[in-house]
């Protein structure tokens, strides 16, 4: 009986050994086009080049949140760039793997597709892939070398895989991933704020949040009663930024350590020039400037109210900051201003788990 119930086993084991293991199907390129939802924005049309696509968002969110590009394994983007903070960070300046802090604040990313006057505070990449790339090299913060994160990626199964579903083969360069990660940052869209639902008739402002929407878009009168903000110029539009770069007076000529675009450009008159961001989801951006000298809201506003400081190449615009008095905005004026400026905010995409981390 033993020796039955034995064979019995050995024939049922043989059988199963001689069964293929299941195989995962191998990857195959999807060119699927993420659908977007601009509801009131304009088409960024795309760059025929990098049209986002299901497969190719999907890999630069795994990038977006994957810490194997800096140096040591402790940092991706998103932990300098975090999504309750409209992807900024709530340092002053972030801390790097070496434990070393940056030069300047971390910019929120969203609506980066509509960008397209250079990168960074001081427009030094061209282009949001190129940008991507910059921080993984950048001693200060994830300092690590782009061969390095190559061969990284390359030794995963799941990258080489994902690679194959955006790009067609699973041939991975310092290209593909910034372009990867600009797929996901294109569909990184701020564009349902109580001010945009406001906009189309489905939410309605509070009385003070409607004054200050209103100083918000009025020019201030030096003859007349109309003591508006003067905010438009500069934050205009629908992403509330004219993507220039700007001296905003934040100080003296003898106190710009930080020169700022003339880095850039070797040009005098873009000395202490910054690019004007977007004001989208700012109540939860924190601190404030290049420098992140700001904390508060309020803060901001007294500086444009009548912090304002000369130099050479400050805005023409502020011609009416700088004057003795400022903009002459009283308690309530500044109040109001701030509540609107926090119907800018835009819970969906602070919380949206399609910007959430993949694994």
């Amino acid at each position: 009986m033993k020796k039955i119930v034995f064979s019995v086993f050995l024939l049922t084991s043989l059988v199963l050994a001689c069964k293929k293991e299941p195989t995962e199907p191998p990857a195959v390129f999807d060119p699927t086009p993420y659908t977007v939802n601009f509801r009131d924005f304009p088409d960024p049309q795309f760059a025929s080049a990098n049209q986002p696509t299901n497969a190719g968002v999907l890999l630069g969110r795994m990038l977006f949140y994957e810490k194997a590009l800096s140096k040591d394994g402790t940092q991706s983007c998103a932990d300098c760039h975090r999504q309750q903070h409209a992807f900024s960070d709530s340092l002053q300046f972030s801390i790097g793997v070496e434990q070393m802090p940056g030069k300047r604040q971390a910019m929120a990313v969203m609506n980066l597709a509509w960008h397209k006057n250079g990168m960074f505070w001081d427009g030094r990449s061209a282009s949001v892939h190129e940008q991507a790339l910059k921080p993984i090299q950048d001693p200060l913060e994830m300092n690590e070398t782009l061969p390095n994160v190559v061969s990284k990626l390359q030794a995963e199964k799941k990258y080489r895989d994902q690679f194959v579903r955006a790009f067609g083969n699973d041939s991975i360069t310092p290209e593909k991933i910034g372009l990867a990660i600009e797929q996901f940052e294109f569909v990184m869209i701020s564009n349902n704020s109580k001010y945009d639902q406001w906009k189309r008739g489905t939410a309605t402002l509070t009385d003070a949040e409607e004054r200050g929407r209103k100083l918000f878009f009025t020019e201030f009168d030096p003859l007349g009663q109309h003591k508006g903000a003067e905010c438009f110029h500069c934050h205009a539009g629908f992403n509330f930024t004219n993507n220039k770069y700007m001296n905003n007076a934040l100080d003296p000529e003898v106190g710009q350590t930080d020169i700022g675009r003339q880095k850039i450009t070797n040009d005098p008159a873009d000395k202490a020039k910054f690019k004007t961001p977007s004001l989208r989801n700012i109540a939860q951006s924190a601190p404030y400037m290049h420098d992140g000298r700001f904390q508060t809201l309020e803060q901001v506003v007294d500086h444009y109210n009548s912090g304002a400081k000369d130099s050479p190449t400050v805005e023409f615009l502020m011609q009416y900051n700088l004057q003795p008095g400022g903009l002459q905005l009283t308690a309530q004026d500044k109040s109001d201003l701030v509540a609107f400026l926090k119907t800018l905010t835009d819970p969906e995409f602070l919380n949206n788990p399609a910007y959430q981390k993949t694994f």
